[in-house]
């Protein structure tokens, strides 16, 4: 009887020793997340597709980022969610906590770039661009904007003008392919959205036409103030059948055939985009525009100007009439003050 009882003694203690023991290690598991790393400085991680609780434990454990390492298998298998990762670049903080660090890779809060489509520029420009930037996979093999509209699968047979100017934020080795999408959605949607909301009687007769003007008023003013007024000038022209006779069209046109200097002889020569020959618009827009752009398309100032001309400080000169416009392109165009410039000075 005594020795029963020794050994229901012994293994009831065992018992408490041992769920005493599971208890502690139970409360060291779930506590881990609140361990904080052992990082003395900023540091970029990249995780590839694959990666899994196992290699993450390993990839801790190789740098001594974690104390006791071995815990963390028994907590993924307590809560295995924790092990779910996302392939990205990481960049985690001294003083990071490893649940902060779950966190991030299983929401897949990677490190973003900037990359912004500069309002004014071409396709080619921005082709040259996006080709520079070595934290984009390159993918697309075209040179102009017809064939880059041909491998994006746009339905327009150029691409010119078709991405929003705006900066956008990627994730490492993102394609160029997925970023210039994105760009034309945002397009898409800002220039259909301003559309719906457009002042009425405007002598346009879709989305795209604004788009082209749009991208006319981007190349002619970097004054977002001039925008609308330029816009309506314009507008007041297609009104009237007048040619628009807009230099940045008609430099668009001539292509590699502008070194710089427009002349007589280029405002004569026949182009789709010589805007002093033909009537109307261009059949394409000419750069890629942003929204400030386009609401001034959409909503023009109202006036009677006809006319304007570079002061040669970044503004323009506005006129009614060909007599005013004649005198103000002596004043500033023929009498070139000596630090004459197009674009106003940057802040």
């Amino acid at each position: 009887m005594k020795l029963t009882s020794r050994l229901a003694l012994t293994l009831l203690t065992l018992f408490v020793l041992l769920l005493g023991t599971a208890a502690y290690l139970y409360d060291r598991v779930v506590s881990l997340p609140e361990q904080t790393l052992s990082l003395t400085e900023p540091t970029l991680i990249t995780v590839p597709k694959g990666f899994n609780g196992a290699k993450l434990n390993q990839f801790l454990q190789e740098r001594a980022w974690l104390n006791q390492p071995t815990l963390l298998k028994l907590l993924f298998k307590l809560q295995p969610e924790l092990a779910e990762i996302r392939a990205g670049e990481y960049r985690i903080e001294p003083g990071e906590t490893l649940g902060e660090l779950l966190s991030q890779l299983r929401e897949g809060r990677s490190v973003l770039y900037p990359l912004t489509l500069i309002e004014g520029s071409t396709v080619k420009e921005l082709l040259k661009s996006l080709a520079a930037n070595d934290l984009i996979e390159h993918t697309l093999s075209a040179t102009s904007p017809e064939s880059l509209a041909e491998e994006l699968d746009l339905d327009f047979e150029s691409a010119e003008g078709l991405f929003l100017a705006e900066t956008y934020h990627f994730m490492r080795g993102e394609s160029d392919r997925t970023l210039l999408l994105r760009a034309h959605e945002a397009l898409k949607q800002s220039l259909n959205e301003q559309w719906q909301q457009r002042d009425t009687q405007l002598p346009l007769e879709n989305p795209y036409q604004a788009l082209i003007l749009a991208s006319i008023v981007e190349k002619e003013t970097g004054l977002v103030a001039e925008r609308a007024k330029i816009a309506g000038v314009f507008m007041r022209r297609l009104d009237r059948n007048m040619r628009l006779q807009t230099d940045p069209a008609v430099i668009y046109g001539l292509g590699d055939q502008y070194a710089g200097n427009l002349t007589r002889k280029h405002l004569k020569q026949p182009t789709p985009y010589n805007t002093y020959v033909i009537k109307g618009l261009p059949p394409t827009p000419i750069s890629l525009v942003g929204t400030d752009a386009i609401r001034a398309v959409m909503h023009p100032e109202q006036g009677s100007e006809l006319y304007f001309v570079a002061k040669g400080d970044g503004s323009h000169q506005f006129s009614d009439t060909l007599q005013q416009h004649n005198k103000a392109v002596r004043q500033y165009q023929l009498k070139r003050r000596s630090d004459y410039r197009s674009s106003p000075e940057a802040n």
